[in-house]
C-alpha cells in the first residue's frame, strides 16, 4: 500500500475522506497497516494477511462483523466504512473510529481492561443462525484443540529445547483431557486477541479494544488469560510489564464484578484450565511463526502469511526475541510457577 493507491481507493468508495492528509502510524503488528485520516476522526486498517487464514474478500467480511458485533459493549471503535478488494487495495481495508487514547499502565489500569472485556461478554449472545460469519463451533473446546493442533505440527521444526517441547507435549494431552469432559463453560462474544498492547486508554480511564479481527462465540476465560499472560504483557514495548499471581488474580476480580455475579460464577472454575489453554495456544503459535516467517510473502488472494517480508524489520526483530523468549526453559518456568500459585489464588 503507498498514500496514492490508499488515496485512489477513498476516491472511489469514500470521497468525503479523500483528500485528507494521510498519517501512516508506525508498523507494530503482524497483521494490518493502519493509516489516520488526519481531521477526519477515521482510521485506515489496511490487512497484510488474514490470521484466520481467510482469503480478501471474507476476511473484510469477517473483521467487518467484528467490529458491528462489539460496537454495543461502548469500549470499541465504530465502524465507519469498508474499502473493498480491488486493484488499489488488493486486500481491501476498514474505516473504523479513531480513537483517542494511550498505551495502558499496568499493573495500574489492569481493571479498565477487565471492564471492557467484561462489557463485550455482557453482549446477549445471537441466535445461532445469527451468528455467522465469526466461528461459532459446537464444541469450541474441540474446536480450540484442533486450532492448537494444527499449530503444534510446527513444533518439530522449531528448534526447541527438549524440555520445552516436551512441556508443549504435556499441555496438549491435559487439554486433550480437559476436552474429553463433559462439562463446558458459558460462552460468549469473545475477542481472543485481547492482550494490552491491543488496548487504548480514553481520557476518561475508560479502556477500548482496538483490534477485533479474531473474534468468536466462545469463552470468556480465554479473553481473561490472553489479557494478562506472560507472552502477551510483554509483547508490546508500550505496554510491557510481567504480572504477579496476585495481580492477574485482581484482575479476574474485577472482570468479576464487571460481568455480574451469574457469569462470573459461572466461569469461576475455568478460569486455570483455559489459561493454561490459551497459553499453549500462545506457544505453539510461536513455534508457527517461527517457522513460517522464513518463507517468501505471498500473493494477495493467499489469506494467511506470516512471512517477515510484510513487516518491517525492527517490528520483526522484537517480535523473533519475544517467540525465542516465549519457547524457552526460563518462560517455562514461569508459567509453571505461576499456574500453581494461582491455584491457590482462585480455588474452584
Amino acid at each position: 500500500m503507498t498514500p496514492e493507491t490508499l488515496r485512489a481507493a477513498l476516491r472511489a468508495t469514500h470521497p468525503e475522506w479523500a483528500d485528507a492528509p494521510l498519517q501512516p502510524l508506525a508498523d507494530s503488528g503482524l497483521a494490518h497497516q493502519h493509516v489516520r485520516l488526519q481531521g477526519t476522526g477515521v482510521l485506515a486498517r489496511l490487512p497484510k494477511q488474514s490470521q484466520l487464514g481467510l482469503p480478501p474478500e471474507a476476511n473484510l467480511r469477517h473483521q467487518a462483523a467484528c467490529f458491528e458485533r462489539a460496537a454495543a459493549s461502548g469500549h470499541t471503535p465504530r465502524l465507519l466504512g469498508v474499502l473493498p478488494v480491488g486493484p488499489h487495495l488488493p486486500r481491501g481495508g476498514l474505516l473504523v473510529q479513531d480513537i483517542a487514547g494511550r498505551p495502558p499502565a499496568l499493573p495500574r489500569e489492569l481493571p479498565a481492561l477487565a471492564r471492557a472485556l467484561a462489557a463485550i461478554h455482557r453482549l446477549p449472545l445471537p441466535v445461532p443462525s445469527q451468528r455467522a460469519p465469526l466461528a461459532d463451533p459446537r464444541d469450541p473446546l474441540k474446536e480450540l484443540l484442533a486450532e492448537i493442533g494444527q499449530q503444534a505440527r510446527y513444533v518439530a521444526e522449531a528448534g526447541l529445547d527438549d524440555a520445552v517441547r516436551a512441556w508443549i507435549a504435556d499441555e496438549l494431552r491435559a487439554l486433550e483431557d480437559l476436552a474429553a469432559r463433559a462439562q463446558r463453560p458459558a460462552r460468549c462474544l469473545i475477542a481472543f486477541d485481547g492482550h494490552p498492547g491491543n488496548f487504548l486508554i480514553r481520557a476518561d480511564g475508560e479502556a477500548v479494544l482496538v483490534d477485533l479481527e479474531k473474534c468468536r462465540y466462545g469463552y470468556p476465560g480465554l479473553d481473561l488469560a490472553h489479557a494478562t499472560l506472560l507472552t502477551s504483557t510483554t509483547w508490546d514495548v508500550a505496554t510491557r510489564a510481567v504480572l504477579t499471581p496476585t495481580e492477574v488474580a485482581g484482575f479476574i476480580d474485577a472482570w468479576s464484578q464487571a460481568v455480574g455475579a451469574e457469569p462470573a460464577q459461572a466461569a469461576r472454575p475455568w478460569h486455570l484450565p483455559l489459561r493454561r489453554a490459551m497459553a499453549l495456544w500462545s506457544l505453539t503459535w510461536c513455534c508457527k511463526w517461527r517457522v513460517l516467517s522464513r518463507l517468501p510473502a505471498a500473493a494477495p488472494e493467499v489469506g494467511e502469511d506470516w512471512s517477515s517480508s510484510r513487516s518491517d524489520p525492527a517490528l520483526v526483530a522484537h517480535v523473533r526475541e519475544r517467540v525465542d523468549h516465549y519457547l524457552s526453559a526460563e518462560a517455562m518456568a514461569f508459567q509453571r510457577a505461576e499456574w500453581a500459585e494461582l491455584a491457590r489464588h482462585l480455588p474452584t
